[in-house]
């Protein structure tokens, strides 16, 4: 039997509940199954072993007062999963779908995508099924009070920087982080990211994971001598991921046509490309409704009701920008049938296994690990101005972000050519990220 197979047979038998982490490490670790098979020392050491568990799960209560004065109880998470490379990072999402087996799927992921960023952070995800749509702002104020009252023994600048994520934009950064000054009696401005500027955020940092992976788009589509001017974009969501591509694909040429919502997706044809409609974009998120059918209504475009984008309209290049799974192979068929020709990740694991496996085999794919990865690249250089004491300016961070995204792309397909699948930029971000982080847990002996 091999390394890999014995590992994640012995994986299902202990976990078999937790779906979404088996199917993000399944993914993982069966792509580096002929470059692991090559080295035995991986084995010998028990690499895979120690890299599919935490080093540390965290779970607590949290206790809050809403606005009638009526206790409410939710569960709370910090997944530290590793530290080989560096204080554990990754962010925080605040979602009724939140459980251990979500969280250890993005925690997992987190891994690779950071050791991707050549930045020194290791791979962390936290949260709580709290939901804030339809929260007062002094019951979220309040519920982040109580989540940093417990969480904040256990992070810290050299320890554990978490971020935002779903659910958790800069109103939240910003309530947590005033708790963590207030309890611990300290201005560790590098204890979260996704902070304001004016408290030392980093300007860019918003619209950073969408703007990233629209220049790993980029950077895909050179390697065909194309680029994204004339090429229409579908993507989904209207958060901060799709914000940020809609900006940036718009600037550099394409037509951003779609939107999605949980109550369906519109399209536009004129295109959401301008400041008025990415303005928009925020007072929808800002509204508390989570709902997309406000922007057809605003801009009097087409609502399709429980759709998703990829099934309704023709697309050059799709990018899921919401939620993991949220394309599935059914979609994928239709995107291939309407002529789509690549598809790229802005969310975590955004695509289905049999979607994946479906793409790669027939179309340019990129894995969520590597396209939107720009976001903790930007909060990694975040960390460096709070340490510094510096402010960058907008066009120093852009100009940083987009090297990143160039040289991830760059080790995605020098790693794919280890194994002979060039191109193959799945295998190439699962194995790039692993032997720097592998390389870091050899050094560092058995612990």
């Amino acid at each position: 039997m091999s390394y890999v197979r014995e590992v994640l047979d012995s994986l299902y038998a202990r976990y078999s509940w937790e779906k979404e982490f088996l199917q993000a490490a399944t993914e993982v670790l069966e792509s580096l199954e002929e470059f692991v098979e090559r080295e035995p020392r991986y084995r010998k050491a028990r690499i895979l072993e120690r890299l599919v568990e935490p080093e540390r799960v965290v779970a607590f209560r949290v206790s809050w007062l809403d606005d009638r004065g009526e206790v409410q109880v939710n569960r709370g998470y910090r997944i530290q999963f590793n530290s080989a490379i560096g204080p554990y990072k990754g962010g925080l999402r605040f979602h009724p779908s939140v459980t251990v087996s979500m969280l250890k799927f993005l925690a997992f992921e987190q891994i690779f995508k950071n050791a991707l960023t050549t930045l020194p952070m290791g791979g962390g995800k936290g949260g709580s099924d709290f939901n804030p749509v339809g929260k007062s702002e002094n019951e979220i104020m309040r519920f982040c009070q109580a989540f940093m009252t417990e969480l904040y023994r256990h992070i810290g600048g050299h320890v554990d920087i978490p971020a935002g994520d779903v659910g958790v934009g800069g109103r939240e950064i910003g309530y947590l982080y005033g708790q963590f000054k207030r309890i611990t009696n300290t201005f560790d401005a590098a204890t979260l990211t996704g902070k304001g500027l004016s408290y030392g955020g980093s300007i860019l940092r918003p619209e950073a994971t969408g703007f990233g992976a629209v220049y790993f788009v980029e950077e895909m589509l050179k390697t065909k001598d194309e680029s994204l001017a004339g090429k229409t974009v579908g993507i989904s969501g209207f958060g901060n991921v799709a914000w940020g591509v809609a900006q940036k694909a718009t600037q550099l040429g394409a037509k951003v046509i779609t939107l999605s919502g949980p109550d369906g997706c519109i399209v536009d044809p004129d295109g959401v490309g301008t400041p008025e409609k990415w303005n928009y974009m925020l007072e929808m998120r800002a509204s508390g409704r989570d709902i997309v059918k406000d922007y057809a209504d605003k801009f009097g475009v087409k609502f399709y009701p429980g759709a998703r984008p990829w099934d309704v309209v023709k697309m050059d290049i799709a990018i899921p920008c919401a939620f993991q799974n949220e394309l599935n192979e059914e979609n994928a068929r239709n995107l291939l049938k309407n002529g789509c020709y690549l598809v790229a990740e802005g969310s975590n694991m955004g695509c289905t296994a049999e979607a994946v496996h479906l793409l790669n085999a027939n179309i340019m794919y990129g894995p969520g690990k590597a396209v939107n990865a720009g976001g903790v690249a930007v909060s990694g250089l975040e960390m460096s101005q709070n340490s510094e004491r510096l402010s960058w300016s907008a066009e120093e961070v852009d100009t940083k972000l987009k090297w990143i995204m160039q040289n991830i792309h760059k080790q995605c397909l020098d790693a794919a050519q280890l194994v002979g699948a060039p191109g193959n930029y799945a295998k190439g971000a699962n194995i790039a990220g692993f032997i720097k982080v592998a390389e870091a847990m050899l050094a560092q002996g058995i612990v």
